[in-house]
């Protein structure tokens, strides 16, 4: 057989579902190839770094691999930015680009680059296919480091003659390996350790998510009633109506949160990534007794350096000492993780009747999304300062239904993101939050969110400006350099695209009409002015943080 019909069924072998991209010359016998494909989904995108961060949603949500495709170049250029932030925030994904002839890849020859080790920094593994016999090893070993932890993006290129070749070669079959298990000797330690601690605290990071340990995670609490405090991209691990619920870390300054930490003899931190929130903000003093818990070893850090390392199976390994938990006394003085709880509890209760007129402040904006979206509902939040407001008052009720860029953190993903939530999981609402700023980064996939009919909402916060870098050098300069700019007319813009256009002024009428626009047909754009004064007000508060009692 040819080539690139290898390819595809070594694809299809690996159970890839989706393939996002834009076709090219040099990828066009894997385009054609892929074409007869009854197993893979080919969505043709607006852009290349539209087509990555699907890609990167798609595997956030699933676990799954699937892939993102350009051709050479341009093609393999524009992939760039979206599989440094998915390989980043360790979401599995295959990245694919055409490439020119083999014959001419040595010397000055148009659209030729070295694609290879371009990626080589954002991926696990970046290569060229030398020889049509090759496709079905290297295909079967890009899925599974793409797969394994820590997950990510590994990148393929395929010569166009190479991809025309004849090959008798076959697709290899999948096979999984189980995830090793901690020694029970380090178990015991860990329970014992635990057993003994006055105030332990939980820092459960995506790896939890990850792996699929949410619901052990919340037996462990359930036996232990210590309290978790997840990263941003944790959101959802442990139920945010559960009492153990301290809500997130990451900002910046100090929030009440920290103040849980700051009181803890114990840390315990379970998929835990350092990339999410350096441990030099929670442990500047490196005094901190930690116990980490994840599938790999802890990154060497003066600020974390755990006393026990528990390397393995999160979710085994968390069923293993709920068991030993189980069966002891516990006497934890938790009042002080109470008082947290209680007092953003407080706090975010206190926007859910604002009724300002003008602008919109984002409290009650993430509170009325909080509102429409069901338990399963997915929002996804893009880059910007809006980022923070969401990492700070918006909690999940259930793991992988609020996703947010930590690690490369680029601006941009929402727009695109919310199409493959809704390809992927059509009977949940799905509901992006983006600035001004991000949202017209990837405006172009507006057009592919109609032309598939995507089921989803799109709240753009209009401050006209790139607020949170105003935000930051306010907080650093007293001042900021010159961010404004203009926007087109948003529901003109809607319109043009087939969209579903909503503007809402007044704080009052915003979760009327964000639950219209999550009940359309299609997508909608609700566009909402933002009171970003409020930016500087919640940087003075934090700055002046004294703990609950």
């Amino acid at each position: 057989m040819k080539a690139s019909d290898l390819f595809v069924k070594c694809l299809e072998e690996e159970g890839i579902e989706y393939i996002f991209g834009v076709p090219g010359e040099e990828n066009a016998d894997f385009i054609m190839s892929l074409s007869e494909s009854k197993k893979i989904k080919f969505i043709l995108t607006r852009h290349e770094q539209g087509a990555a961060f699907m890609a990167e949603v798609y595997g956030r949500i699933t676990g799954n691999v699937a892939g993102c495709l350009g051709t050479l170049g341009p093609g393999a250029t524009n992939l760039l930015t979206g599989v440094g932030d998915g390989n980043m925030d360790l979401a599995p994904m295959l990245v694919l680009a055409g490439q020119g002839s083999s014959q001419r890849l040595h010397k000055e020859s148009h659209q030729i680059m070295d694609a290879v080790s371009m990626f080589k920094p954002v991926t696990k593994w970046s290569e060229t296919i030398r020889h049509p016999d090759n496709i079905p090893e290297m295909v079967r070993k890009a899925v599974r480091l793409a797969r394994s932890e820590k997950p990510g993006a590994v990148f393929l290129e395929l010569c166009e003659d190479i991809a025309s070749m004849d090959t008798s070669s076959t697709p290899l079959s999948v096979r999984r390996y189980p995830r090793p298990m901690p020694e029970s000797s380090s178990i015991q330690q860990a329970f014992e350790k635990l057993k003994a601690a006055k105030r332990p605290v939980i820092i459960a990071g995506n790896g939890v998510i990850r792996m699929e340990a949410s619901d052990n995670l919340r037996r462990f609490v359930d036996a232990t009633g210590i309290g978790v405090i997840s990263t941003f991209m944790a959101k959802g691990c442990i139920d945010m109506d559960d009492d153990a619920c301290l809500y997130t870390i990451g900002l910046g300054r100090k929030d009440l949160v920290a103040c849980a930490v700051d009181s803890a003899d114990l840390v315990f931190t379970i998929g835990y990534d350092l990339v999410e929130y350096h441990p030099h903000l929670w442990n500047p003093d490196a005094d901190k007794a930690v116990i980490h818990l994840d599938s790999m070893p802890a990154e060497i850090d003066s600020c974390y350096h755990p006393e026990l390392e528990l390397v393995g199976d999160i979710a085994h390994t968390l069923e293993a000492l709920t068991k030993e938990m189980s069966s002891c006394q516990l006497a934890y003085d938790l009042r002080q993780q109470q008082a947290v709880r209680r007092d953003m509890t407080q706090e975010f209760e206190s926007y859910r009747d604002d009724d300002t007129q003008g602008l919109i402040r984002p409290q009650k904006a993430i509170w009325d999304a909080r509102a429409v979206l069901p338990p399963n509902g997915i929002l996804l939040s893009d880059v910007g300062a809006h980022k923070m407001w969401i990492a700070r008052h918006y909690h999940c009720h259930e793991p992988n239904t609020c996703l947010m860029p930590n690690g490369f953190c680029s601006m941009g993903i929402a727009l695109p993101g919310a199409i493959a939530a809704s390809m992927v999981r059509p009977d949940q609402q799905v509901l992006a939050i983006c600035g001004d700023g991000g949202f017209l980064m990837n405006v172009q996939e507006m057009e592919t969110a109609r032309r598939y009919n995507c089921n989803m909402t799109v709240m753009i916060w209009e401050d006209k400006q790139y607020g949170l870098i105003a935000w930051k050098q306010m907080d650093h300069f007293g001042k900021h350099s010159p961010l404004e700019f203009d926007n087109p007319d948003w529901m003109k813009l809607a319109d043009s695209f087939g969209w579903n256009g909503h503007r809402v002024e007044n704080s009052r009428d915003l979760e009327k009409q964000l639950t219209i626009a999550m009940n359309e047909e299609g997508p909608s754009l609700v566009v909402i002015p933002i009171d970003y004064r409020e930016n500087q007000l919640l940087s003075d508060r934090l700055g002046n943080i004294s703990c609950p009692i």
